[in-house]
């Protein structure tokens, strides 16, 4: 080749568009988790990114979600609300006015309530812009009944359903007479032990209810007068929605007491409520979800050995079932929409089903169209010292762990739905 060639090939080269030079990575799908990242439940925020980073990081792995136009990874951003209801509302915008098609949040039901509010009417001002609220741990029954949306979806058992897992436990153990109720003053704290006591009644009419108290959510510091009450009630156990420091805290202000107590929880198998409770909690500390570490089987081990590579910090063993197919079950809709538009993808995940037991879980998990409410099995587990029968794994390096003592189908949990979703 001449001199002359070369310099005209090296000038055509040059003008090419960078595009043809280098191939441009995909445009990612980005999620906005907006959670308290720091504050009195930053612990709990912080866990769910955890969660929802690796969630992102699998599907990645395997390429990607496959859309007509080739495959885009998942992104996951962080917007830090602090916990404040008002702080989520002003970062809801900022992620919309961001572009961001799909919104992340779980820590408050009434934050959750705020947003999906929100984004009903941003969704019908500016439908060129529309989002999806995706829900993992909100569960007042509320949202996904007289409040429910076609832009909101539930991943999480909802408070009615996991008060039936509970309830059902309670129905057998005749030895349980007296029982104390305790919640977070908010709506979904008011709720539970509302409904607590109405399932009850019909459950279990023999049981008395020696007290009830409702505190501030995230602003108690010490829980000694509470605890002080329920060991002066003669309660037998409690029952508690409590997440987050203000189950940690009021379970070792019980141990500081010396209350001699069953604890029926929600969450009382994570974020140092186990550590807190030490040998007091053995036999005595239950939690209703949808998987544990020590469900069981070949794929459960393998799901959770997976996490614990990515997080070695056994601090950090904080792993949920439901927020790893929440986005699987959202790649899945994007794929067979075939595009990120809100309303096709909403579409497309309304009446979805997903067999979770590829990930380990107790079987098939459907999103109900007529609520956007997920309707999956549960399990209640019972804390007990590691490396006893039934607690091969511990939870957050604590020395203890959660064995099945109940199985419920999801025929056992479904709840009706008072839902009447407007079409967008």
């Amino acid at each position: 080749m001449s001199l002359l060639s070369r310099r005209r090939l090296l000038a055509a080269t040059l003008s090419l568009p960078a595009l043809q030079l280098h191939a441009q990575p995909a445009e990612p799908i980005r999620l906005a988790l907006i959670e308290g990242l720091s504050g009195p439940f930053g612990n709990a925020g912080e866990a769910v990114f955890r969660n929802l980073l690796w969630a992102t990081e699998r599907i990645n792995a395997r390429g990607g979600v496959r859309l007509p136009g080739g495959a885009r990874p998942l992104a996951l951003e962080r917007f830090d609300s602090k916990g404040q209801l008002e702080e989520a509302q002003t970062l809801l915008k900022s992620a919309l006015g961001r572009g961001i098609g799909f919104v992340c949040q779980g820590n408050s039901s009434a934050v959750a309530a705020a947003l999906v509010e929100a984004l009903d009417k941003h969704n019908a001002r500016e439908p060129h812009r529309r989002a999806l609220f995706l829900n993992y741990s909100a569960v007042d029954p509320v949202l996904t009944n007289e409040r429910c949306s076609p832009w909101h979806f539930r991943f999480d058992a909802h408070a009615d359903m996991r008060l039936a897992a509970l309830v059902d436990v309670m129905r057998t153990d005749r030895a349980l007479q007296r029982l104390y109720l305790i919640g977070q003053d908010y709506s979904f704290g008011q709720h539970v032990l509302r409904q607590g006591k109405a399932m009850l009644a019909q459950a279990r009419p023999d049981l008395v209810i020696v007290g009830e108290d409702l505190h501030p959510i995230g602003r108690v510091k010490d829980f000694l007068p509470y605890a002080a009450k329920i060991k002066a009630s003669g309660a037998q156990a409690v029952l508690t929605g409590n997440w987050g420091n203000d189950l940690t805290l009021l379970v070792r202000a019980l141990r500081e007491v010396g209350a001699q107590v069953r604890l029926y929880t929600f969450y009382g198998n994570a974020l140092g409520a186990p550590a807190a409770i030490g040998d007091a909690g053995v036999g005595a500390v239950h939690a209703v979800a949808e998987w544990h570490p020590n469900v069981g089987g070949a794929a459960s081990d393998a799901f959770h050995a997976a996490f614990r590579r990515r997080f070695p910090d056994p601090k950090d063993d904080y792993l949920h079932l439901r927020m790893q197919v929440m986005v699987e079950m959202l790649a899945a809709a994007i794929e067979r929409a075939g595009s990120t538009d809100a309303l096709a993808v909403s579409r497309a995940l309304s009446g979805a089903r997903f067999d979770n037991r590829v990930l380990g879980g107790l079987g098939e998990a459907w999103m109900r169209a007529d609520d956007h409410q997920l309707q999956q099995p549960l399990v209640v587990s019972v804390m007990d010292r590691a490396g006893a029968p039934g607690v091969e794994k511990e939870v957050e390096g604590s020395g203890y762990g959660f064995r099945t003592v109940h199985r419920l189908a999801t025929a056992d949990v479904t709840q009706p739905t008072t839902c009447r979703m407007s079409a967008p």
